[in-house]
């Protein structure tokens, strides 16, 4: 993993053709090589260890079945007292496999999705984006979840697991909050604007977007000698355009968004695999801290008072150097892309080889047209912008220190709108002025935000959501998340303050696959 990274950087430090060439032709061979050799999805991992599981596709058309009919019963043998669990694949077809020791893998692990719970133990593995996502909900309610970020097959696959055991799935929902009214409005609110065509890409829309992106990559290129600073405000304002784009993208459920997955990586360098870990996550369980990376950036900013042991002294000044590690923030992505992009390799999840090879030119193609004093400025001038765009939508609202069940309602009270005064600020927010839109349905192209917004400020009243539609001038929110920092900053340390990586719920940044797991040089808890 160190060797492609080192090889990584140094493509990107020379800049040469041969040096690419060369590069391509020993990453191909590793990449080739018997241990890594995949398909596109590898087929379901055995849950028994020491019983190797393969199933054809002709053999499930054979063996498969709904999991609320009895399992055929074999004439040669009587199995009915053989405890069996479930094998899936990709497809989300399952068959039923012995049952293995729970020491080994996950034997009970039930979700609710839609009313219903079904038992995801055997197609946690199958699953495209990992198995953490599937256990961060065991014993929950994933059903907005499961809207939010699948695709129409998507949610149609999921009907074909195997059902929870009734006596299961009766005890969970003994003990398991119901939909409020909330969610069952907002269920309907979105099968509604689904019906109505909300989620159809503006195509005139995205040209514009991708013809100005260009036309900041070709000016920067064409100013790099002879003006160097004004190339890299031009570059930088590029790399968060791209940032933005490859942002909505990487959420997108439509075609067109299947063919641009990899934009962010050629265009800012930026792995949608690791965003996909990252960010979704953020979406999933907003401002829910210990679980939420987005506002676990301490030791160098804090969102709240921490516990002396995870304290630093960076926190008392940290609302005068806030724009330190603000402006580090895509150099930190950048690093991060890197890590989990090798390792998506070596774990041989979906087109993991094709993104590698996607940041691999980025960096190639960006250090050739930019010289290296106009394109580092240039990141951390982005990281900057990107940074104060991000931050403040969150961090002044609602931190949650427990799971929150009513996703709809904590979605309100986490997140707050951006008003925008001119169009400058309306294109450079890349749509994140429209937060709220976009964490209860980022599949939705954002384009369709703004005509969204009236809807839910009606959906806010209507439903009585503590604090309503929040939203707040585009200076103002700027405001308010330095006086946050300056707050927490003239804070004392709290006693038994959670930790921000995570004590010891479901999801928890420390359990989870996220980078910044047990921080930076200090300890997990």
């Amino acid at each position: 993993k160190r060797f492609i990274i080192l090889f990584i950087l140094a493509v990107a430090m020379t800049s040469r053709v041969s040096s690419l060439v060369l590069g391509l032709a020993i990453l191909s061979s590793w990449s080739s090589s018997p241990a890594f050799t995949c398909s596109a999805f590898a087929p379901p991992t055995s849950r028994i260890a020491s019983h190797s599981i393969f199933v054809s596709k002709q053999q499930l058309q054979s063996k498969l079945f709904v999991a609320t009919v009895d399992a055929p019963v074999s004439g040669k043998e009587d199995t009915s007292d053989v405890p069996v669990g479930w094998e899936c694949d990709e497809e989300a077809n399952c068959v039923e496999v012995p049952l293995c020791d729970e020491k080994e893998c996950r034997t009970t692990l039930d979700v609710r999705i839609h009313g219903d719970w079904y038992d995801l133990s055997g197609w946690r593995k199958a699953h495209p984006a990992g198995t953490h996502w599937i256990d961060w909900y065991d014993g929950r309610d994933a059903t907005e979840v499961m809207d939010a970020f699948h695709s129409e097959k998507g949610r149609q696959m999921y009907q074909r697991l195997p059902k929870s055991a009734p006596e299961t799935a009766k005890s969970l929902e003994a003990n398991t909050e119901a939909d409020s009214k909330t969610q069952i409005a907002f269920r309907e609110l979105r099968d509604q604007l689904e019906k109505d065509g909300w989620w159809e890409r503006d195509m005139v829309h995205e040209a514009k977007l991708l013809g100005i992106w260009t036309s900041l990559v070709v000016g920067a290129a064409l100013t790099a000698q002879d003006v160097p600073v004004f190339s890299s405000m031009l570059a930088a304002l590029a790399m968060t355009n791209a940032g933005w784009l490859g942002h909505d993208y990487v959420h997108g459920v439509d075609k067109f968004s299947d063919r641009m997955r990899n934009f962010a990586a050629v265009a800012a360098g930026l792995g949608p695999t690791w965003w996909s870990d990252k960010h979704n996550k953020h979406h999933a369980l907003t401002n829910e801290m210990g679980v939420d990376e987005d506002i676990a950036t301490d030791p160098f900013l804090y969102t709240w008072a921490p516990d002396p042991a995870h304290d630093s002294p960076l926190r008392k000044i940290q609302h005068w150097i806030f724009f330190i590690p603000f402006s580090a923030l895509f150099a930190l992505w950048r690093v991060d892309t890197l890590n989990v992009a090798v390792q998506s390799v070596e774990e041989k999840r979906p087109q993991a080889k094709e993104e590698l090879f996607a940041l691999l030119a980025h960096y190639f193609i960006m250090l050739t047209i930019l010289p290296i004093q106009v394109w580092v400025p240039a990141v951390f001038v982005s990281g900057l912008m990107s940074a104060l765009i991000v931050t403040p939508t969150h961090q002044s609202e609602e931190l949650f220190k427990d799971y929150q069940p009513d996703w709809v309602t904590a979605q309100f009270m986490s997140t707050r709108n951006a008003v925008t005064t001119n169009p400058f600020s309306e294109w450079i927010w890349g749509g994140m002025q429209y937060q709220l839109e976009h964490h209860l349905f980022p599949s939705m192209p954002r384009s369709k935000y703004p005509k969204l917004k009236p809807i839910l400020q009606k959906f806010a009243e209507e439903n009585n959501i503590p604090g309503g539609y929040r939203e707040s001038g585009e200076f103002e929110i700027q405001k308010m998340n330095w006086d946050l920092y300056r707050r927490v900053a003239e804070a004392d340390a709290v006693e038994g303050a959670p930790y921000s990586r995570g004590h010891g719920q479901l999801g928890a940044i420390n359990l989870g696959t996220s980078p910044a797991a047990g921080g930076y040089g200090l300890e997990g808890s």
